[in-house]
Formats: C-alpha cells, sequence, structure tokens
C-alpha cells in the first residue's frame, strides 16, 4: 500500500483536503462540535502573508493519505528551536500501513535538517491510540507543565483591561 507514498508540503489548492482531515479528526475523537476553522481561516492562516502554520502531506499514488500540521517554536529552557505538532491525522484507509509514522519522520528529518531540534505536542485526555502511538515511538508524557487556555470572552477581556 505505501510503494507509491510520497511526502510533500500542503499548497493552497490543498485546503479542502487539509479542512477535510481536520474535521475527521475532531469527530473521530468526539469532539466535532469543538473544530470551529473554515476553508477561509485555514486559507488566510496557513496561505496568507503571514503564515501561521505548515502542513506535510502523505500521498499514496497521488492521494492524500494523512496531514501532519506544525509550526515553529522556541523553547529558552532548552535554547533550541522546535517544532509544535498541532494535528497528524491518519485517512482510515491508510491506518495499517504505518503512513502516520512514517509521515512523523519526514517531518522530524525535515524539521533537523532545517535547524530545529525537538518535536512538542500535546494529546487529547479521550485520544489514548495516540497517546499509545507517540509513547511507541519515544515521546515522553510531559510532568513538569500543564496547559492553561485564555480564550473567547475571558481572552476579549483580558486584553480589553
Amino acid at each position: 500500500m505505501t510503494s507509491g507514498l510520497s511526502f510533500r508540503i500542503a499548497e493552497r489548492q490543498d485546503c479542502d483536503e487539509i479542512l477535510l482531515a481536520l474535521q475527521l479528526l475532531t469527530e473521530s475523537l468526539g469532539a466535532p462540535g469543538r473544530f470551529k476553522s473554515t476553508r477561509e481561516d485555514i486559507e488566510n492562516a496557513g496561505f496568507g502573508p503571514r503564515r501561521e502554520f505548515a502542513v506535510m502531506l502523505a500521498e499514496v499514488d497521488s492521494k492524500i493519505a494523512a496531514i501532519c500540521l506544525y509550526f515553529p517554536m522556541f523553547s529558552p529552557w532548552r535554547g533550541k528551536p522546535g517544532l509544535y505538532i498541532q494535528d497528524l491525522f491518519v485517512h482510515e484507509g491508510f491506518r495499517s500501513a504505518r503512513i502516520g509514522e512514517k509521515l512523523l519522520r519526514h517531518v522530524a528529518q525535515a524539521a533537523s535538517n532545517d535547524g530545529y531540534h525537538f518535536l512538542h505536542l500535546t494529546v487529547d485526555h479521550g485520544n489514548q491510540a495516540g497517546a499509545r502511538f507517540y509513547l511507541r515511538h519515544g515521546f515522553e508524557p510531559a510532568d513538569d507543565e500543564t496547559i492553561y487556555r485564555l480564550h473567547g470572552p475571558t481572552f476579549e477581556k483580558f486584553c480589553r483591561s
């Protein structure tokens, strides 16, 4: 199934496919109502004048099999730049072919070649399969930090005060 496997950075014309993969990801996590992005959001943030993220695509015979959405970050504690993996999604028909692992390795190798030194990500609490996948590949759960969010009306109020 992976003999025709290739990787490429997504382009503007891939926005619909990226959006579909992200919608399917939130559905698979049982949280479709949490997904708010539109095609325009993906296009503007990913392919506009200020590119907020990149997406690496895994394709099998020119069909998108998986996506990895990521963006640069910097760790002052490590003194090094890294990549934050926001979303990794493999379409159901390709899940038994280790495409997610191959895509993640490709992103890591490209990141290393570009001077990045680590990958950082979070896994939703209910995503036990995702947690096992990352643990199996050497990722370690962080026990020294907790994620806090400031968003929506609370963010807006904080900005105004």
